[in-house]
């Protein structure tokens, strides 16, 4: 009859109904009356509390109106070693809770405390489960009119789903499990509703090497193929532009993230442990993404990180202190907004930095703000307030030089870290989430205020959808109104919060030890410095520098935290492809030489294995015993096409004999030695006027020996002609007899 009666609107009876319960919730926090309500002792009720686990899988509405119907689904879960029978899963409403804390404190509760949490709504509402046996699990659906809740005021209340029975050894009906969840409860649009900015984070993890193909088109070579697992279909990166396009975000991208998939869609290698790297397959995929990222963030706030996203802190704690360090940053932001623009075609603010989890300190706050940025994104549980304001104010907080700390709600910010595979997990964290967002709305003071959440800079998949989910349940705007960044960050500050910057002593130790060592950026001023030789060499230096560059800030990254091997790997990887690079102009290995007479010409050899021709080299050779062997010009200046090897000639001179040492090595325009030093021999023959004038007389006698036998054999030739001449006529008549006598006549004269 009272049931319905209340269906029909004319019976007092919830309001009885309201009255008793709420009476019996606050008289129970007396123990002795406690223990004449609730007939269970609370230690026993405690004890059953893991004999059964309740799973809470979804909640919808999320943030229910008048006249919605509210559905909670879930699982049971009997984890003792009895039966448990005439079972059912009720629903408990508690009263309003009194602020955020009351929220953390029933969340973190576990098991049924008679006392705190409060009885079951009507019966009629509960599901009936006959038997649940040992280790056996089982679906539940709760199905409740939001009128029949007895929802009083605006507020956030505490729901109980749990499970009561009775076992063999416990014959009296008892809760043997329960969870806790939260209904905000707001119906009509608040006459004052905070803003709220959620900061949406597209960051990876380094894949940019420093190598390229040694072809002209310079292919991009990858540490690896991973990111393709990111930015396919049901990846994480796809599913943070998938889910955040429909929702009121600002985008915090991270340029080199841009860079590298807009470097996958025109081919790109990857890095291969058994050889040369091989062709990437994935350009098909960062085309897809890249086009659904440019569609995603038009007509919405983009915020571009500093190039390779830096670690600030590490900067600040390990690196300022080692030269060119800090010089860094601003190259990188310059970076940042192009990028943006030249990628997505949109314009992007480079105004804020963002050190990991907001923790700053003075040294950090230097840092972060030495490439220009006026504006640091910090957290509530570094920038600490004193509680004196009795209510939690807008984000935005000046700080003194025209830095303003843009200070994100802690709890809002860290809501979805955790395992939100479960969906149970996820349905909890996302009613908490929104649970905390009304009770800041609900806080007592008149002044608008603004609110900003941070979450995790790489969030998984089942987190990100967990974040999207909560987004999506303060869409409705009965509480909170959507507002960018930029903007939260020109809201009027309160007068009353906290300015301090936490000091150095309280960063966080755990942060702390995740940092980039000294080490680290010493490493990179050595293989940056080595690149600055390099690069004075070459005709096109832009294809060495920018991608130089570009790792430089990437070896720097935030994204190395927690991986402080791979991070050692990757700087030793660039600075050893940098020198690989650097001896591919060299001069060649030379053999000895022999040199005689007073002078000649050594030939020196510079080989150029580049695909990109190199000048402005001097080449210099040197004799170490000057007395011995000197050179009439010990330098000329050298430019070797690419691919190409170019031979210089040096005239070397020599006063004495025997062996001297010769060095050849090159250098910059500025002199500082390039490449190693290469020696050889040269072994050197004195030629004395004593010996050349023995050597001339020896020429001078075998001339005239010559001339006289020359001037002999023209007068016995003189003497032949003119004996021939005297000969009788060889016209006389040719008979037999004359001709034997002459024929031996002529026989005696030879002989």
């Amino acid at each position: 009859m009272a049931e319905a009666a209340d269906n029909q609107g004319a019976s007092p009876a919830p309001a009885r109904r309201r009255w008793l319960r709420r009476a019996i919730v606050l008289l129970a926090g007396t123990p002795v009356l406690a223990a004449l309500i609730y007939s269970p002792a609370p230690r026993a009720e405690a004890a059953q509390a893991s004999a059964v686990d309740v799973q809470l899988t979804s909640m919808a509405p999320s943030a229910p109106v008048k006249g919605d119907t509210l559905t909670i689904r879930g699982t049971v879960l009997n984890t003792g070693a009895e039966t448990i029978t005439d079972a059912h899963v009720g629903l408990r409403v508690g009263p309003a809770l009194a602020d955020r804390s009351s929220i953390d404190e029933a969340a973190e509760r576990t098991g049924f405390r008679a006392g705190a949490d409060p009885g079951e709504i009507d019966p009629a509402f509960a599901v009936k489960i006959a038997s649940l046996p040992s280790k056996i699990s089982q679906e539940f659906t709760l199905t409740v009119p939001v009128n029949k809740l007895e929802l009083d005021k605006d507020g956030v209340y505490q729901l109980g789903v749990s499970l009561s029975g009775v076992t063999d050894s416990r014959p009296s009906e008892q809760v043997m499990g329960i969870k806790r969840t939260f209904l905000p409860w707001q119906p009509e649009a608040a006459a004052k509703r905070s803003q709220l900015t959620y900061a949406w984070p597209l960051v990876s993890t380094t894949r940019l090497t420093a190598e390229t193909g040694s072809d002209e088109l310079q292919t991009p070579v990858f540490l690896d193929d991973s990111l393709t697992d990111e930015l396919k279909p049901g990846g994480r990166l796809e599913q943070m532009v998938t889910l955040g396009k429909d929702l009121p975000i600002t985008w915090v991208i991270d340029p080199d993230l841009l860079y590298t998939v807009d470097a996958m869609t025109k081919g790109y290698r990857v890095r291969n442990p058994g050889g040369k790297p091989v062709q990437g397959k994935s350009k098909a995929v960062a085309e897809q993404w890249l086009n659904s990222l440019e569609a995603a963030v038009q007509g919405k706030k983009v915020v571009a990180l500093p190039f390779a996203d830096p670690d600030l802190a590490s900067l600040a704690h390990h690196g300022k202190d080692v030269s060119g360090t800090l010089g860094q940053l601003r190259p990188a932001t310059d970076k940042a907004k192009q990028a943006v623009e030249t990628v997505l075609h949109v314009p992007a603010s480079t105004d804020f930095s963002w050190p990991v989890d907001g923790a700053i300190d003075p040294s950090i706050v230097n840092v972060a703000t030495s490439a220009g940025a006026h504006n640091v994104l910090t957290r509530s549980d570094s920038l600490v307030e004193s509680g004196a304001l009795g209510y939690t104010p807008s984000a935005a907080r000046p700080i003194g030089a025209g830095t303003t700390a843009v200070v994100a709600d802690a709890d809002l910010s860290t809501a979805f870290e955790g395992d939100m595979l479960n969906a149970g997990t996820s349905t909890l964290a996302v009613q908490r989430f929104l649970a905390h967002t009304l009770a800041l709305n609900l806080q007592k003071t008149d002044e608008p205020r603004s609110f900003v959440v941070a979450p995790q800079r790489m969030p998984s998949v089942s987190q990100v959808q967990s974040m999207a989910e909560a987004v999506r349940g303060l869409q409705a705007g009965r509480w909170t109104q959507p507002a960018d960044l930029e903007a939260a960050a020109a809201a009027k500050p309160d007068p009353g919060a906290t300015t301090q910057v936490p000091g150095a002593g309280q960063y966080p130790e755990a942060l702390r030890k995740q940092e980039l060592p000294v080490s680290a950026f010493e490493k990179i001023r050595t293989t940056q410095n080595a690149l600055d030789r390099f690069k004075v060499i070459l005709a096109a230096p832009d294809r060495v520098e920018i991608p130089f560059g570009n790792t430089t800030n990437r070896e720097m990254s935030t994204s190395w935290r927690g991986r402080p091997e791979e991070s050692r790997l990757y700087r030793d990887q660039v600075q050893d492809y940098l020198i690989g690079l650097t001896e591919k102009v060299k001069v060649v290995p030379k053999s000895d030489a022999t040199l005689s007479g007073h002078s000649a010409t050594i030939p020196v050899s510079v080989q150029n294995s580049l695909v990109q021709d190199v000048h402005d080299l001097v080449l210099r050779v040197k004799s170490t015993n000057k007395t011995r062997l000197m050179f009439s010009q010990d330098e000329q200046q050298v430019t070797v096409q690419g691919d190409h090897t170019q031979t210089v000639k040096f005239t070397a001179n020599a006063t004495a004999s025997g062996p001297v040492e010769v060095t050849a090595q090159l250098f910059t325009k500025d002199g500082v030695p390039y490449g190693k030093e290469r020696r050889f021999t040269v072994e050197a023959t004195e030629i004395t006027p004593t010996v050349m004038l023995v050597i001339a007389g020896g020429v001078l006698l075998l001339v005239l020996s010559g001339i006289k036998m020359y001037a002999s054999r023209k007068r016995v030739a003189a003497r032949a002609a003119a004996e021939e001449s005297t000969q009788p006529s060889d016209e006389s008549p040719d008979t037999g007899v004359q001709s034997t006598e002459g024929s031996g006549t002529s026989e005696t004269v030879d002989r």
